[in-house]
């Protein structure tokens, strides 16, 4: 499935006592750079290309406007942003940031001339560490990448950061079913199927699809994660289970005054 850019904390589950899994830069950024070539053809076999849905219900969410350009972080390979700028007004400038240069290289050759793409600027920055003024883009958003970030909530502090006041942040990430049968079933494939086709196609590098469950299974989803988004400033937070749980999308809004204190979250189902 999506292996995408960057703490976790260990949630509670059969995997809890297992060694944390090993989130620091380099350790990851060079991981995605021996990938990339087969990155998008995994994604899409090992999703059975459902990842494009989810791709898809996560730009339905976004409420652009002419007014300011949009953040794509953690952009990989650059699907989002170019699916967001399918949907943006005209005038809209889309930018897509990740830290793996090898990614970057095969989201700028996406850019079609002639159509929404081509407009898009990837450039290479770590989001931990945005290079961008406060108060710059009317949507952040960021698919399957979080969980790569070494600090969680430095990531999404960032992406509060640079967003507008009462603009989106926008949080697309795997989680963990929770009905029982299908959490087992689930956890079974992800530890043992997948890291084994994984592993055919990953030929320089066969531990990236053995991270991918590890750093599923160690990072907080549903409330957990919800609560730190509003940790780290955003408001009326909330977050939509998707294929019965699999994925999960959050949405939260930056205040027009940033208070950082917190307040209720609210789950919806598809």
């Amino acid at each position: 499935m999506v292996v995408t850019e960057h703490e976790t904390t260990p949630v509670a589950d059969s995997d809890a006592a297992s060694p944390l899994v090993d989130k620091s830069g380099s350790r990851v950024r060079e991981m995605f750079r021996q990938i990339a070539p087969r990155y998008d053809a995994m994604n899409h076999l090992l999703s059975l290309s459902i990842d494009r849905y989810w791709r898809w219900r996560t730009v339905r969410i976004l409420k652009l406007d002419s007014a300011a350009p949009v953040l794509d972080t953690c952009t990989g390979t650059g699907d989002l942003a170019i699916a967001i700028a399918k949907k943006a007004p005209k005038n809209v400038r889309v930018v897509g940031s990740d830290f793996c240069h090898a990614m970057l290289e095969i989201a700028i050759r996406k850019r079609r001339a002639g159509t929404t793409s081509e407009s898009i600027e990837f450039i290479e920055a770590d989001s931990q560490s945005l290079p961008f003024p406060e108060n710059r883009f009317q949507c952040v958003t960021v698919a399957f990448g979080l969980r790569n970030v070494t600090d969680t909530d430095q990531g999404l502090r960032e992406m509060t950061r640079v967003c507008t006041p009462g603009g989106q942040v926008v949080v697309l990430e795997f989680s963990q079913p929770r009905l029982i049968g299908l959490r087992q079933a689930y956890g079974f494939y992800f530890r043992n199927v997948l890291p084994r086709i994984g592993q055919l196609f990953a030929r320089n590098d066969k531990s990236a699809y053995k991270y991918l469950p590890e750093s599923v299974g160690q990072f907080p989803d549903g409330q957990a994660l919800a609560d730190r988004m509003t940790a780290a400033g955003l408001t009326d937070v909330r977050f939509t289970p998707m294929t019965f749980g699999v994925a999960t999308i959050y949405q939260g809004t930056k205040p027009v005054a940033y208070q950082g204190t917190k307040v209720s979250t609210t789950e919806s189902t598809e």
